[in-house]
């Protein structure tokens, strides 16, 4: 199989890898608007060539958009209008709602399945790249009753050759859950970044103070805005809604020490250790 990823960042690049570790690609085809980024890729044998989209659509068996989903959502419609009928269209992107609705009726949907890779890292580009990103990771497959049977399975088997767990949800179910247990994460971060930046002024207090738990606390804040506006531009309702609960909750924080009604806040962390029996 020929596959082509259109965007050879940290989950495009990584796809690649495995894919051809795994022998479920005999070739991987680079496609990039960064031509810095396509030609490090090449330069670190993440892909084995690069070319246009549309030479790289002659060609392809599977093709992967691994791009912010502005980008998605600008290229899919012209992709879809050239697939073949023996090819396979995914995306990977972080929300999946708007995706679906723009493919929705169109004369080739059956070509296409709508996917979302639960793993990533802070770093971005091609040097980001890594191997076994995906192991024992989670991938959602979205609205899968609108793919043909025969695109479905090789994506299917793909994931099963990635060693991920399959989790199969529509685009609505999709979009209100990663904005609880992805998207506020990083906005939160990014905010505690802000805020650390703002009241320390002295950056190198910041280094030599900082411990795992602030690290571990702020290190989504090192992710690429290219990637998260998009990203909570088109979940911006969820991401309200989750966002009016969190701040909610710091209030309620807030609140008690205000009151110095330690008793509670006890209670309340005590409550949030909850959390302890299901992610362990």
């Amino acid at each position: 199989m020929i596959a082509t990823i259109i965007g050879t960042g940290l989950i495009g690049g990584s796809l690649a890898i495995t894919l051809k570790e795994k022998g479920v690609a005999e070739r991987i085809i680079g496609v990039d608007q960064n031509a810095a980024h396509l030609q490090k890729a090449l330069d670190l044998n993440i892909i084995d060539e690069k070319a246009t989209l549309d030479e790289a659509m002659l060609r392809s068996d599977l093709v992967i958009l691994a791009i912010p989903v502005d980008a998605v959502l600008k290229a899919l419609p012209g992709i879809m209008d050239k697939v073949r009928p023996n090819q396979v269209v995914m995306d990977v992107g972080s929300t999946k709602e708007k995706i679906l609705q723009l493919v929705a009726g169109h004369p080739n949907r059956g070509r296409f399945v709508a996917a979302h890779p639960m793993a990533g890292t802070e770093y971005s580009g091609p040097d980001a790249a890594v191997r076994n990103l995906f192991v024992h990771k989670t991938m959602v497959l979205c609205d899968v009753k609108n793919s043909d049977e025969d695109a479905l399975e090789l994506v299917e088997n793909m994931v099963d050759q990635l060693q991920m767990r399959t989790v199969y949800m529509n685009g609505e179910e999709h979009d209100l859950h990663t904005a609880y247990v992805s998207h506020i994460s990083h906005i939160t971060s990014f905010a505690l970044a802000l805020t650390v930046l703002k009241k320390e002024k002295e950056s190198g207090r910041i280094f030599e103070l900082a411990s795992g738990g602030f690290e571990s606390t702020v290190r989504l804040a090192k992710s690429s805005p290219d990637m998260w506006v998009p990203i909570f531009k088109h979940n911006r309702n969820n991401v309200l809604d989750v966002l009016d609960e969190h701040i909610s909750q710091l209030q309620q924080m807030k609140s008690l020490l205000e009151e110095e009604d330690y008793d509670a806040f006890y209670k309340l962390i005590q409550k949030s250790n909850k959390i302890r029996k299901i992610l362990k």
